[in-house]
């Protein structure tokens, strides 16, 4: 959708725009209507009435999706730096040389996790990072295999196998979580039902004749209202944005000697 692809600024002013002009019309055709006639102000008092309602519904049910999508973003990033925390803990107990260079993959797999979430998702450098992480995956995964070869016997190279997945099914989930916006025809008919709502409002208070503050004040209200929904559906474009501290603190923590030895046996 268009509206993802503008910075925050640029489409607080488009919301702004939709919301000022729909209360301008509003106004100018409650005026006139109201010259004319004042028996067309209680039918447009119902009519501004039950608007209002209904935008009052559709701007709950807008936020709450993106709130609720952006906790599971938030989640999600903690969940994959457990699941690399853990795979790390478990790769020291393999033996060498595959300990060693898994340990290593290991720290760039997570710089990359890092990456991945201060970039926009689907741009050229998103792509890049993402093909970059999948071949840390590979690799590891080979690796990951070797250590089963060389002790089949031994419980940690299946342990560590086992967590090694948790770790890719971990980044996959916030990868698409990224992607997974509120649906476009419930912006729309957020947005439209918004300016519909807006401009009854103006047509009725114009048809009494009142100044055009009082409607505006409404009218920035709900363009703030609408800029945080969509900035919430916005994980690392807006300013509302998804913070990759979890990830962070997992990486220096991988930055210290590792706590394991290798097996001897």
């Amino acid at each position: 959708m268009i509206f993802f692809r503008l910075n925050t600024f640029v489409l607080l002013l488009v919301l702004a725009g939709i919301m000022v002009g729909a209360t301008l019309i509003g106004l100018a055709v409650g005026r006139r209507l109201g010259k004319r006639s004042t028996s067309l102000r209680e039918p447009f008092g119902i009519l501004q009435g039950a608007l209002i309602g209904f935008m009052g519904l559709v701007l709950a049910f807008g936020l709450s999706l993106a709130v609720g999508r952006y906790e599971s973003r938030r989640g999600d990033v903690v969940t994959e730096a457990n699941a690399i925390g853990t795979t790390y803990l478990r790769a020291q107990t393999l033996a060498e040389p595959v300990r060693t260079e898994s340990l290593a993959l290991l720290r760039s797999y997570s710089d990359t996790s890092i990456t991945l979430a201060k970039i926009v998702p689907g741009s050229a450098g998103y792509d890049r990072e993402l093909a970059t992480s999948s071949q840390y995956q590979n690799r590891l995964w080979a690796l990951a295999g070797q250590a089963l070869n060389d002790r089949p016997e031994a419980n940690a190279p299946r342990l560590y196998v086992e967590t090694l997945n948790e770790m890719f099914d971990a980044q996959s989930v916030r990868v698409h979580g990224a992607t997974n916006r509120v649906p476009t025809a419930v912006l729309v008919l957020e947005l439209a039902g918004a300016a519909v709502a807006v401009a009854a409002l103006a047509l009725h208070l114009g048809t009494f004749d009142r100044s055009l503050p009082t409607v505006l004040v409404v009218a920035l209200l709900v363009t703030l209202l609408l800029g945080v929904t969509f900035d919430l559906d916005r994980p690392v474009r807006g300013l509302i944005r998804v913070p990759a501290s979890a990830l962070v603190d997992e990486r220096v923590a991988m930055s210290t000697p590792p706590a394991a030895s290798a097996p001897t046996r």
